[in-house]
C-alpha cells in the first residue's frame, strides 16, 4: 500500500503540462470518474494518498526545521561556547572583530562623556573634581569593552554553530530524497490548488516585499543583522551595491516564473495578476 502511494505522488510530483490547458484536462477527468463505476473506491484511495501525503509532508517540514535549530542551540551553548571563550579569555587584547565594532564602542562612550559634561553645566549633576570624571568614564569604557567583547566571541560561536546547522540541514536533504520528493509534491500542489486571485496577490506581495518600492530598507536591516550576527565588518559600501543588485536579480528570477510556468499552468492568473498591479 504504501509503495503504491509513493510511486502515485512521485507521478504527480513529475506532472508536466500538456498542451490542453490542466483546468480542462481536470474537468475531463471528472467526467470520466463520475462515469467510472469504481469512482468510489478511487475516491476513497485518493483520500487516503493525500492524507498520508499530508501528514508525511508536515512531519518531515517540522523534522527540517527543528533538528537544525536544536543542533545549533546545543553546539553554542555546550560545545563550541566553552571552547570559544577559553580560547578567548585567553588574550584579554581581543575585544572587536572589525572596525564597525570600534566605531560603535568610541561612539557610544563619546555620547557617554558629552553627557556627563552637558549635565554638569544645565546642572543637573553636581561639579566634580576630573578625577572622579575620569574614574566614571573609566568604568565606562571598561564597560563597553566587556560587552564587545562578548559580541565578538559570540559572533564567532553563531559562525560555527550555524555552519554546523547547515550542514546539518543538507544532510537531511540528501539523506531523505524520499520524503523530500513527497514534500514538493505537496507544495505543489497547495500552490497550484490555490484560486487564481489568490495566487495574483501572492505574486504581489511576495514581489512588492522583496523587490518593491520599500524593500531597500527591509535589506539593509537584513544585511545588517546578519553582518553582525557573524562579526563581520558593516561596510556601507557593501551593502549599497547589495541593494542595488540583488533585488533586480530577484526581479528578473520573478518575471521569469511567471513567464516560463505559471504562463503555461494558468493563463488566468497571469491575467489577474498584470490586473490587479496595475
Amino acid at each position: 500500500m504504501k509503495y503504491w502511494n509513493l510511486k502515485k505522488i512521485n507521478q504527480s510530483a513529475l506532472d508536466k503540462t500538456g498542451i490542453i490547458p490542466r483546468s480542462i484536462s481536470k474537468l475531463f477527468d471528472k467526467f470520466k470518474r463520475e462515469l467510472d463505476p469504481n469512482a468510489e473506491i478511487e475516491a476513497l484511495e485518493e483520500f487516503k494518498v493525500s492524507r498520508y501525503q499530508t501528514v508525511a509532508s508536515v512531519k518531515y517540514l517540522l523534522f527540517l526545521f527543528i533538528i537544525p535549530i536544536l543542533v545549533n542551540h546545543l553546539s553554542k551553548n555546550f560545545i563550541f561556547g566553552p571552547c570559544v571563550n577559553y580560547f578567548w579569555n585567553q588574550n584579554e587584547r581581543n575585544i572587536f572583530l572589525n572596525e564597525s565594532q570600534e566605531e560603535r564602542a568610541f561612539a557610544e562612550l563619546q555620547r557617554f562623556e558629552e553627557k556627563i559634561h552637558f549635565d554638569i553645566m544645565i546642572g543637573k549633576t553636581q561639579a566634580s573634581s576630573s578625577f572622579i570624571i575620569n574614574y566614571e568614564i573609566k568604568q565606562k569604557a571598561l564597560e563597553i569593552a566587556s560587552k564587545y567583547a562578548d559580541e565578538s566571541s559570540s559572533a564567532v560561536k553563531n559562525i560555527l554553530a550555524d555552519l554546523l546547522s547547515v550542514t546539518i540541514f543538507i544532510t537531511l536533504l540528501i539523506i531523505n530524497k524520499r520524503q523530500f520528493s513527497i514534500l514538493r509534491s505537496f507544495i505543489n500542489q497547495l500552490i497550484y490548488g490555490l484560486s487564481d486571485t489568490a495566487k495574483a496577490f501572492l505574486i504581489i506581495l511576495l514581489t512588492d516585499m522583496f523587490v518593491g518600492f520599500h524593500s531597500p530598507h527591509g535589506w539593509e536591516i537584513i544585511i545588517e543583522v546578519i553582518l553582525r550576527h557573524c562579526g563581520l565588518p558593516e561596510s556601507r559600501d557593501f551593502i549599497f551595491v547589495f541593494i542595488s543588485t540583488f533585488p533586480v536579480i530577484l526581479d528578473t528570477i520573478f518575471k521569469y516564473w511567471i513567464f516560463r510556468y505559471l504562463n503555461k499552468i494558468s493563463p488566468s492568473a497571469v491575467a489577474t495578476y498584470h490586473n490587479m498591479n496595475e
